[in-house]
């Protein structure tokens, strides 16, 4: 699976430092500009690493001649104390930067390292683990970039990329086929996916030639029926309430997708630490 750098990081990297620093790094300013240092990061617990290019974009935009030497590649597994990365160039600099620069580290980490547990639960099966919108405002290209550097897979960015006709658009709409039909006469060339709640509902949806069903919340006896029915008119995404727990059978059914916001919001970030010589 190809990873590519979001855009993203260069105004991340801004905002998050204009946020930090603000008029100026008070506590740095007692140090002489031509003091010299190194640092070293390290890990203090098992991960998958995600975020080199946000700390690598921290020290440039501070300051081009501070050097990074990486010691690990981007979405590598490491260990506790292991040594991630190592720092060279003015030591007030160094300083300034560290927080803003673990925060990506720490957080971006998280998401892969929650990410590969979920596409190590489902190893070997042909089904592809979603993420979903439930993301961090303001990171979520740096979230979703993270989720693949882990091992699964993107849904749609937001709301302009992709279809996704819900439970309160159907209402809104009347039905699924009143809300299918409409929206296929302005999106012609987007995949139109709609939640279902009830076999009753996928039979709607597939008889309106819905191009990808989610069954939100079905039993597992439900997903077995579901595929049945199914007989690959759709792709089918399962969806609520996913869980490690239990994900390997749901993947067994032999659905498409499994979407879960748990890989991006039910994250505990990284421990790392930066050792200042």
């Amino acid at each position: 699976m190809k990873i590519v750098v979001p855009d993203c990081v260069t105004v991340n990297v801004q905002v998050a430092l204009a946020e930090d620093i603000g008029s100026g790094d008070l506590t740095a300013a007692l140090i002489p500009d031509e003091l010299h240092a190194k640092a070293s990061v390290i890990s203090r617990e098992s991960a998958i690493v995600c975020g080199r290019p946000w700390v690598d974009e921290v020290f440039r935009q501070l300051d081009s001649n501070v050097n990074v030497e990486w010691l690990v590649d981007e979405g590598e597994c490491v260990e506790p104390d292991q040594a991630l990365f190592r720092l060279e160039g003015p030591a007030k600099v160094l300083l300034t930067g560290e927080r803003t620069a673990l925060n990506f580290l720490q957080t971006l980490s998280a998401t892969a390292t929650e990410a590969n547990r979920y596409a190590q639960a489902v190893a070997g099966l042909d089904v592809k683990i979603l993420d979903t919108r439930k993301t961090i405002p303001g990171l979520r290209d740096a979230q979703k970039y993270a989720v693949v550097c882990g091992g699964c897979h993107n849904h749609r960015r937001g709301l302009y990329d992709g279809v996704l006709i819900k439970e309160n658009h159907i209402l809104a709409a009347g039905s699924i086929t009143a809300a299918v039909t409409k929206v296929r006469a302005f999106a012609l060339d987007k995949l139109i996916e709609v939640e279902t709640e009830t076999m009753a509902e996928l039979r709607e949806a597939l008889s309106v030639g819905a191009d990808i069903i989610m069954l939100d919340n079905f039993s597992l006896t439900q997903i077995e029926e579901a595929v049945a029915l199914n007989q690959g008119r759709a792709k089918l995404e399962v969806s609520g309430n996913v869980s490690l727990d239990g994900l390997r059978a749901l993947a067994e059914t032999g659905v498409d997708f499994i979407s879960t916001g748990a890989i991006t919001k039910h994250i505990k970030a990284i421990d790392l630490s930066m050792r200042f010589k």
